[in-house]
């Protein structure tokens, strides 16, 4: 279909973007996926979460084929991007951040292994995310806070402008470590490394096509979460279920990486530290969820940020309950031991 004109009755994919305040980041967006959609069967639906700075509104002026879907109150990005895949038919369901833009054959890309005959069983894909810019190594001396560290220690610094840098990956998909911590695959790895195996653990919930199917089977995403850790969850109860979760290589997105809350923020540490914990406690074997707690405690008596981190487990402390329900109702109906899917983990 032509994005400029009325949706589909029944379209095969849907894209979902979630919006809080998204400014120019959206308009950004919004205009590559247009761009990546015209002539297909796709229907794109934009979930504004209560945003005061008129982006919905210059979205719904700018891209008249977009559909809005407009929330009342900022429920975080699951109840978001809940609410744009119940607002929607799409057999395929493809979420895009609202600070990332794709590049051409993206959404052909991500959505093939779904389509594939072969790929009955896959419930997820995830696709290659770069951090929009360039990059450069940090001299000696640089504060921790200034740069961006890789999972091999190595820290990097956005280049300054006429300075080449070279391009980092920000993702190729979730892994979740022995401590139950969530990181991306391939964090601030060069973007012309080689593709990454196309098994993985979990989705990023920013860059992924999820089948519409096994989201009927296993729920969506749990939105007492708010933010962080959404696509984490629903990575574990996909793999529970028998589902795969695959990696896209050629599925790109160049993302802003945290242009909405930025991870230096209490705002990210708090949520961070108590989602780890429940999700912990919800989906993983009791070993990664004791050391989940004594990296938090460690972090009580020595980290930098005291207040949050008590407040955080205050909050995991509060939705206990709730994430043992969770675990229980997931035992019930999982057709894989939860054994088989934590030899996923990797080490810290």
């Amino acid at each position: 279909m032509n994005p400029g004109s009325a949706a589909p009755a029944d379209p095969s994919v849907t894209v979902v973007v979630v919006n809080w305040n998204g400014g120019h980041l959206l308009q950004e967006c919004l205009r590559s996926v247009v761009g990546d959609a015209a002539g297909s069967d796709v229907e794109i639906v934009l979930v504004d979460n209560a945003s005061t700075d008129g982006s919905d509104e210059e979205a719904q002026r700018s891209f008249p084929g977009v559909r809005v879907v407009r929330r009342t109150s900022n429920g975080g990005f699951a109840a978001g991007a809940n609410a744009g895949i119940r607002a929607s038919s799409g057999a395929y369901v493809v979420l895009v951040n609202n600070d990332a833009r794709v590049r051409p054959g993206f959404l052909a890309a991500i959505t093939a292994p779904l389509a594939d005959a072969a790929g009955e069983d896959v419930g997820a894909v995830t696709g290659r995310v770069l951090l929009a810019g360039r990059y450069r190594p940090a001299p000696d001396g640089t504060p921790p806070g200034d740069a961006l560290v890789g999972h091999d220690g190595r820290r990097w610094l956005r280049s300054a402008p006429g300075d080449p840098g070279v391009e980092l990956v920000n993702s190729t998909g979730n892994q979740m470590t022995r401590s139950g911590n969530g990181r991306d695959r391939d964090w601030l790895a060069a973007a012309d490394s080689p593709p990454a195996e196309r098994d993985v653990f979990g989705l990023n919930g920013g860059c992924a096509a999820l089948r519409r199917s096994a989201l009927d089977q296993v729920g969506l995403f749990d939105e007492t979460l708010f933010m962080y850790y959404e696509d984490t969850d629903l990575s574990w109860r996909l793999r529970r279920a028998g589902w795969r979760i695959q990696h896209a290589h050629d599925a790109v997105t160049e993302h802003q990486h945290a242009a909405s809350s930025g991870t230096g923020t209490a705002f990210f540490r708090f949520h961070n530290t108590r989602n780890r914990l429940v999700v912990s406690a919800a989906q993983a074997p009791w070993p990664v969820v004791g050391r989940a707690l004594v990296r938090t405690a460690a972090r009580l008596v020595t980290g930098s940020s005291r207040a949050t981190t008590a407040r955080a487990l205050l909050g995991a402390g509060r939705m206990a309950g709730s994430a043992l329900a969770g675990r229980r109702a997931t035992d019930r109906s999982a057709s894989v031991p939860r054994s088989v899917v934590a030899r996923w983990l990797v080490a810290d």
